[in-house]
C-alpha cells in the first residue's frame, strides 16, 4: 500500500480574508448606488431639457410636430437608452471581484493589481507540493492588510450624480417658475410635449379665435376685400393693434374694434398666398384662395298658362331680366350659376299697372246747351269714379320667396300673376361663400292676353263685281296663344229701298288648335252662290280665340259694290275715261319729246351730235322715251282689263266692243314695239364706236319712228274716243230702262196695295187707321221715287253735256223731250203724292212716266239688226267683223265657265264650311 505522502492530492481553495472580501462588497454598493443615480437623474434631466426646450420655443414660435416629436425622443432617449446602457455597464459589468479589482486599478495600480492577483490565487486548485497553503493565505492576509489601510471609495470612477442632480433641481425649478408665471403656456407645452403628433393648438398669450377666421379665405378675384381677425374673449393680452400682410406684400396695420378684432383691408388679389397676421405673441397664417365670383350661367321661367288656353308649360329664356307672362299663369324662376350655390334670397315686390285715364274712349260732350252740358258733365264724372273703382287692384303684399337649390341651380315657389307688374332681385351665395356680383333682378310684366288680329291680303279694299264675279284672297289671323277659328262675315245695304232683306251671314273657314298662333287660308267667295243680290257689302274676316267670352274679332273691312249690269256699265265708263286721259297725256309727253329730238338734229351737226352735251341731250331723250313706253304698257294693261269687264257685263254693242278692242291692240303695239324702238335708236346714236354720220342717221330715224309712234297714238286716242262715245251713247239706254224699270216697279208694288187685304186708300198716313206695316212701306216708295227721279235728272244733265260734245240729232231730241215734259219736277210731285198715300193717281202716273222712260230709250237705241251679218260693202270688212264676233263670244264663254268654275269652289268652300260647323 503506498504511502500517503507519497500523493499528489489537491487543496481546498482558500477565501479572501472576510475584510477585504466585506471592502470590496461595499466598494460594489457605492458603485452601483452611484451609477444607478447617475443614470436615473439623466433621464430625468433628459426629459426636462427637452420639456424646457419646448417650454422656451413654444414662447417664440409654434413648434412643428415633427420637430416636436424628435425634441420628446432626445429627450427620453436618455432614460430609455442611456439609462439602461449605463446599468449595464456600472451594475451588471462589476458583479464579480475580479472586475471591482481592475476598476481599483484605474486609480491604484499596485493594490488593485495585489487584489486582481489574490482574486486568481482564490480560485486556483493546485496540490500542496505545488503552493503551500500557508504562503497563499499569508499573501492574501497581507494584500488585505494593505487594502485596509486605503479608502476603497476613493477608486470609484468620476461620479456626474451630483451635477446631475443640480441640474435636475435647477430645471425642476425652471419649470416650476414657468408654470407660476405662466400655468397655460405651460399646461399648453406639456400637453404639446408629450402628445407631439395631436392637435393641440400652440398656446400664445394673444390668442386668435380660429374657428371664426376661414382656412382657407375665398376672396373676389382682383377686387379688395376685407378681412377681419378676432380673438378669444378669454384672450390674455389683447394689443391694441396688429399687422397682417399677404404673401411678400407690405404689411397692413388694423386696431382692435369694439368687436375684438382687427380689421384688415386688402387690395385686390389674382394668385393664390397666404395671409400672415401677427398679434403680440400670436401669429397665424391663412391660405387666401381668389376666385371669380359666381355669376348667372341661365335663367329661364317655367310658365305655366292659364287653363283655357289648354297649353303645356313652357321654358322662357330670361338672361335679359325681363319676362312677359300672361295674367293668370303661375311661373316659378330658375337660374343656373357658374358654381354650386350654398344660399340664396329672393324677394317678389309686386307693383301696379301702368296707369291709364279713366276717361279714355270716351266720346267727347256735346251739348245743345249750358244746363245740359252741366248734367253731362256731372254724370262723365260720376262715370269716371264708379270706373276709377272698377280698375282698382288691391296688390299682394311683398314677400320673400321660397328657394330649392340643387348644386348649381336654384328655383323658386310657383307664383301667382294677377294683375300687376313685379320685381323679383335674387341673391346668392356660393359654397366658397362668394356672393355673386350684385343681385339679378327678374322684372315679370303681366299682359293681358291680347286681341287676335286678322286681315285680308291680295285684294283692294273697295271692289266692283257683278253677282256673278269671284274673288279670291288670303285670309291671316295671328294671336299670341292658340286660335280657334277663322271665318269670313258679311252684312249688306242695299242703295235703293227694296223688299228684299239685305244679306247677312258667315262662313267659318279653318279650325284652329291652342297651339295655333296663325291660321290662314284662302277664300273664294262668289255673291250669286250666297244669293247675294247687286247691293253694297261690307266684308270682313273674323278671328276667334279661347279667351272666354271675347267672341270674334272682325278685320278691316272690304267693300264690295254688287252692280247690275247698268251701274256695271257706269264704272266700267268712267274707267274708260280716266285711261283715255292718261293715253292723252301719254301722246303730249311723246310730242315733247319728239320736239326735243328735231331741235337736237336741226342745230347740230353731225359732229356736234357726238359731244358731251348732246349725248346727254340724247340719253335724256331716251330715259323720257323708256319711261313713256312703261307708261304705254300700263295704259294697255288697264284697258285690257276694261275691255275684259265690258265683255262680261254683255250690254255692249259690238261695234263698240270693236273699237275698245283696236285701240287695245294699237297701245300693247305703242308699248312693246314701237315705242322701244324709238328708244333703240336714240341709244345707237349714242355709241361711242358710230362714225358722225352713223350718229346723224340714227338721230334721224329714231325721229321718223317716233312720228309713226305719235300718229299711231293719236289714232288710238281716236278709236278710244269714238268706242267712248258708243260707250256712253249705250249707256243711256240701260239707264233709261232701268230707271223705267224701277218707276214700273213703285207701280206695281202701289197696285198691289189697292188691290189687297189691307185698305190703306185715302187714309193719312199718320192715321192710326193705316197699319204699321203700311205705313212702313209708303215710306220705303217714297225714298224709291225719290231715288229714281234723282237717276232721271242726272240721265238728262248726262244727255245735254253728251251732245254738246258730240251733236248727235237723236240724243238732242230725246233731251229736248225731257226737258220739254219736266219730268224731274212731275217725278218729285209723283213721290210727294206717294208720301200723301195718293195710291190710286200715284200708281196711274207710275205706269204713264215707266212708258215714257222705256219709249225714250227705244229711240236712243234705234232698229234692232236683222241678223243678217254686217252687210255693206266689202266682203273683207263683213268677215273681219265675223271674225270678231266670234272671238267675243269665245272670250264671253271662257269668262261664263271661269265664274262658273269659281261659284263651284265657292260653293265647295260653303259645305265645308258647314261641315267644320258641325264639329
Amino acid at each position: 500500500m503506498p504511502e500517503p505522502s507519497s500523493r499528489s492530492s489537491s487543496q481546498k481553495p482558500t477565501s479572501i480574508p472576510a475584510e477585504l472580501s466585506k471592502q470590496l462588497a461595499d466598494f460594489q454598493q457605492s458603485l452601483w448606488r452611484i451609477k444607478v443615480t447617475e443614470a436615473v437623474l439623466a433621464g430625468v434631466f433628459g426629459l426636462i431639457i427637452s420639456f424646457l426646450i419646448v417650454f422656451a420655443l413654444e414662447r417664440l414660435f409654434p413648434i412643428p410636430a415633427l420637430a416636436r416629436l424628435a425634441i420628446l425622443i432626445a429627450g427620453t432617449s436618455l432614460a430609455a437608452v442611456f439609462a439602461p446602457y449605463w446599468v449595464r455597464r456600472w451594475v451588471y459589468g462589476h458583479r464579480r471581484e475580479e472586475q471591482l479589482a481592475r476598476l481599483i486599478s484605474r486609480k491604484f495600480p499596485k493594490l488593485g493589481d495585489r487584489l486582481l492577483g489574490i482574486v486568481e490565487l482564490q480560485d486556483q486548485h493546485e496540490s500542496k507540493e505545488a503552493l503551500s497553503p500557508e504562503l497563499r493565505a499569508a499573501a492574501m492576509i497581507h494584500v488585505a492588510n494593505q487594502a485596509a489601510k486605503r479608502n476603497m471609495n476613493d477608486a470609484l470612477p468620476y461620479s456626474r450624480h451630483k451635477k446631475l442632480a443640480l441640474g435636475v433641481l435647477l430645471g425642476a425649478a425652471a419649470i416650476t417658475f414657468g408654470f407660476s408665471i405662466a400655468p397655460k403656456a405651460g399646461g399648453n407645452a406639456l400637453k404639446r410635449w408629450l402628445m407631439p403628433l395631436s392637435d393641440t393648438d400652440h398656446y400664445t398669450f394673444t390668442q386668435f379665435d380660429t374657428d371664426k377666421i376661414p382656412d382657407p379665405l375665398v376672396v373676389p378675384l382682383g377686387e379688395a376685400f376685407s378681412f377681419s381677425a378676432p380673438l378669444k374673449e378669454d384672450s390674455d393680452n389683447k394689443p391694441a393693434d396688429a399687422r397682417a400682410r399677404y404673401g411678400q406684400q407690405e404689411w397692413v396695420k388694423a386696431e382692435l374694434d369694439e368687436n375684438n378684432s382687427y380689421p384688415f383691408e386688402f387690395t385686390g388679389q389674382e394668385t393664390k398666398d397666404r395671409i400672415t397676421i401677427e398679434a403680440g405673441d400670436a401669429k397665424h397664417r391663412v391660405w387666401v384662395e381668389p376666385e371669380v365670383r359666381p355669376e348667372v350661367s341661365d335663367f329661364e321661367a317655367l310658365v305655366t298658362l292659364p287653363n283655357y288656353l289648354q297649353l303645356d308649360p313652357r321654358n322662357v329664356d330670361i338672361r335679359t331680366g325681363v319676362l312677359t307672362a300672361l295674367e293668370g299663369s303661375k311661373v316659378v324662376l330658375k337660374g343656373s350659376f357658374s358654381r354650386e350655390i350654398s344660399d340664396a334670397t329672393a324677394r317678389l315686390n309686386p307693383q301696379p299697372l301702368e296707369e291709364t285715364t279713366i276717361s279714355e274712349g270716351r266720346a267727347p260732350i256735346e251739348a245743345e246747351n249750358p244746363s245740359d252740358l252741366e248734367s253731362l258733365q256731372a254724370r262723365a264724372e260720376k262715370e269716371d269714379k264708379k270706373a276709377e273703382a272698377e280698375n282698382l287692384v288691391k296688390l299682394p303684399e311683398p314677400r320673400d320667396l321660397k328657394l330649392s337649390m340643387d348644386g348649381a341651380t336654384v328655383s323658386s315657389e310657383p307664383i301667382d300673376l294677377g294683375r300687376f307688374h313685379a320685381s323679383v332681385p335674387f341673391t346668392w351665395t356660393d359654397v366658397k361663400g362668394l356672393d355673386g356680383a350684385g343681385s339679378f333682378k327678374v322684372e315679370i310684366k303681366t299682359s293681358e292676353d291680347q286681341v287676335p288680329t286678322s286681315y285680308i291680303q291680295g285684294i283692294e279694299r273697295n271692289i266692283v263685281i257683278l253677282a256673278e264675279e269671284t274673288l279670291e284672297f288670303d285670309i291671316i289671323s295671328e294671336d299670341d296663344f292658340g286660335l280657334k277659328e277663322i271665318g269670313l262675315s258679311w252684312v249688306g245695304s242695299f242703295n235703293k229701298p227694296s223688299d228684299d232683306e239685305p244679306a247677312n251671314g258667315s262662313l267659318t273657314l279653318k279650325k284652329g288648335s291652342p297651339s295655333s298662333n296663325r291660321l290662314s287660308d284662302r277664300a273664294i267667295f262668289s255673291p250669286q252662290t250666297y244669293g247675294i243680290s247687286p247691293q253694297t257689302l261690307i266684308l270682313s274676316a273674323y278671328t276667334e280665340d279661347y279667351k272666354p267670352g271675347r267672341g270674334r274679332i272682325f278685320s278691316e273691312p272690304l267693300t264690295i259694290y254688287i252692280l247690275t249690269r247698268d251701274e256695271h256699265a257706269q264704272v266700267i265708263k268712267k274707267r274708260f275715261d280716266r285711261v283715255i286721259s292718261e293715253l292723252e297725256d301719254a301722246a303730249r309727253k311723246e310730242l315733247n319729246n319728239l320736239d326735243e329730238n328735231e331741235r337736237l338734229d336741226k342745230n347740230n351737226t353731225a359732229e356736234e351730235l357726238q359731244s358731251e352735251d348732246a349725248k346727254e341731250k340724247l340719253a335724256e331723250s331716251e330715259q323720257k322715251e323708256a319711261e313713256n313706253a312703261e307708261k304705254m304698257k300700263e295704259i294697255a294693261k288697264k284697258m285690257e282689263e276694261i275691255f275684259k269687264d265690258a265683255a262680261r257685263n254683255g250690254e255692249l254693242d259690238q261695234k263698240t266692243m270693236k273699237e275698245m278692242a283696236d285701240a287695245l291692240q294699237n297701245m300693247k303695239e305703242l308699248g312693246e314695239q314701237d315705242m322701244p324702238e324709238v328708244e333703240k335708236k336714240l341709244g345707237e346714236a349714242q355709241d361711242q364706236k358710230s362714225t358722225p354720220e352713223k350718229t346723224e342717221k340714227d338721230l334721224k330715224e329714231a325721229i321718223e319712228k317716233q312720228k309713226e309712234a305719235l300718229e299711231k297714238m293719236q289714232e288710238t286716242i281716236e278709236k278710244a274716243n269714238q268706242a267712248n262715245e258708243n260707250f256712253e251713247a249705250s249707256t243711256f239706254v240701260n239707264r233709261l230702262k232701268k230707271s223705267s224699270a224701277d218707276e214700273g216697279s213703285i207701280g206695281n208694288s202701289l197696285n198691289s196695295a189697292l188691290t189687297g187685304k189691307l185698305a190703306i186708300v185715302g187714309a193719312s198716313p199718320n192715321s192710326d187707321d193705316i197699319d204699321p206695316a203700311n205705313q212702313r212701306l209708303l215710306g220705303e216708295l217714297s225714298g224709291q221715287q225719290r231715288s229714281v227721279t234723282n237717276d232721271v235728272r242726272w240721265i238728262q244733265e248726262d244727255l245735254e253735256r253728251f251732245y254738246a260734245r258730240t251733236q248727235k240729232p237723236i240724243h238732242k231730241e230725246v233731251y229736248e223731250d225731257m226737258a220739254k215734259s219736266l219730268i224731274d219736277e212731275k217725278l218729285e210731285r209723283l213721290r210727294e203724292k206717294i208720301q200723301m198715300n195718293h195710291t190710286f193717281t200715284s200708281r196711274k202716273l207710275s205706269k204713264l212716266w215707266s212708258d215714257r222712260l222705256m219709249s225714250w230709250a227705244e229711240k236712243l237705241e234705234g232698229p234692232k239688226p236683222d241678223g243678217n251679218g254686217g252687210g255693206g260693202d266689202g266682203g273683207s270688212g263683213g268677215g273681219e267683223e265675223k271674225d270678231f264676233e266670234f272671238m267675243l263670244k269665245v272670250m264671253r264663254m271662257v269668262q261664263a265657265e271661269q265664274d262658273i268654275r269659281g261659284r263651284t269652289r265657292s260653293l265647295e268652300q260653303m259645305l265645308r264650311s258647314l261641315k267644320l260647323s258641325e264639329r
